[in-house]
């Protein structure tokens, strides 16, 4: 019942999308944490889907609709608990600097995989003793049925753009494979790569590089969009 009732928002949020479109006084793409969902909020539900690529870098998605204020408070309660549930199941890999939660707004998460200990140097291949960890956030992702996952790859600036640009899209895919092995329906995972096109820090620093080099996964409302195609070996 709720997949269903978060489709039909869906159908009828491009008047919503348009008039949030014309309060963007900057002209650029951009999420506000908790804007248009939750009880305070009241009216609109959604809004955009913001990949987010850093703290200025986004892409939308249209995934919303107007809906009232007990409906924003349903799907802020959703992402409330998931994101507890997320924390507590991985404690210890957050202690660890391994993955990051992060609340972007009412309902959008964002999961930061350290390239570190999930990869190891320009290979696609999950690190076999980062499995466990995929495992146990693929559990918690599976038991929320109203949201779904985008994945998103990025490398740093080391080596051709090209070549980066590969290697973030099987680094992505990778990932959603192994949630998808782990109990993660299919048509809850998207992935894509964005190379070294959006680093969150400098590139011309070994620490720099080494943030840059990540896996986001981007928790948010079902909306099923099309997945692009598995990038080629």
């Amino acid at each position: 019942m709720r997949r269903t009732a978060f489709r039909s928002l869906a159908a009828v949020s491009l008047t919503a999308l348009s008039l949030a479109a014309c309060q963007n006084s900057s002209g650029e793409p951009g999420i506000e944490k908790g804007t248009g969902t939750g009880a305070a909020a009241g009216a609109v539900l959604g809004g955009v889907l913001g990949a987010v690529l850093d703290k200025n870098d986004v892409r939308g998605v249209a995934l919303g609709g107007a809906v009232g204020a007990a409906a924003g408070a349903a799907i802020g309660n959703i992402f409330d608990r998931q994101q507890k549930d997320l924390e507590d199941t991985l404690e210890k890999e957050r202690a660890n600097n391994e993955i990051e939660i992060e609340r972007v707004r009412d309902d959008l998460l964002k999961i930061n995989l350290a390239n570190e200990v999930s990869f190891e140097t320009d290979s696609a291949d999950l690190n076999p003793a980062f499995e466990p960890s995929i495992a146990k956030l693929a559990d918690v992702l599976a038991k929320y049925n109203e949201t779904e996952a985008t994945i998103v790859g990025y490398t740093d600036s080391t080596g051709s753009e090209a070549y980066n640009q590969q290697l973030s899209e099987r680094r992505a895919w990778a990932v959603r494979d192994a949630l998808e092995r782990d109990g993660v329906p299919a048509y809850r995972l998207v992935a894509e790569g964005r190379g070294e096109s959006s680093p969150r820090a400098d590139n011309s620093t070994v620490r720099g590089r080494q943030l840059n080099r990540r896996v986001e996964i981007l928790v948010h409302p079902t909306d099923t969009p099309p997945a692009p195609a598995a990038p080629s070996s």
